[in-house]
């Protein structure tokens, strides 16, 4: 069990083994240890043609979660939890811009792809709420492993 990452990106050096350090922690914490998630980091055009496909928008994001708890099949292999993809471009300018380092706006991604994957939106205000305030917690915990 744990997370399967793939990088299918050569732009920038990410540490793989950090990533599936601070993931399998936060499914932990999340009440998921036993949880089966992949992790993709993809470049923008890859993360564009995704987003354009599933969701309409042609642009590119941060991160999009795919979750495998829902729908007529789950029963099968309910430890599945579902896919991560992030785009390193776009969190390396969103850490450049935030002050970060892209270890800690990649750690933030995926936390927030996690939270996807285990329910939590952010659509409405008081799910927001909710959500970010545990992202945040979760992100405290997780510099913690950031070098």
């Amino acid at each position: 069990m744990g997370i399967l990452v793939r990088n299918l990106q050569r732009r920038q050096r990410l540490n793989s083994r950090l990533l599936k350090r601070i993931g399998s922690r936060t499914l932990a914490s999340l009440g998921c240890e036993n949880a089966e998630v992949s992790l993709l980091l993809v470049t923008d055009a890859r993360i564009a043609t995704l987003n354009t496909h599933y969701r309409g928008d042609p642009t590119p994001t941060d991160v999009l979660s795919f979750p495998l708890g829902e729908g007529l099949f789950t029963h099968l292999h309910p430890t599945l939890l579902g896919d991560v993809v992030i785009s390193v471009e776009t969190a390396a300018r969103q850490a450049r811009g935030g002050g970060r380092s892209l270890e800690e706006e990649t750690a933030r991604l995926l936390i927030h792809g996690l939270l996807h994957l285990t329910g939590y939106d952010h659509a409405e205000r008081l799910e927001a709420r909710e959500m970010f305030r545990l992202q945040r917690r979760l992100l405290t915990a997780a510099r913690r492993l950031l070098p």
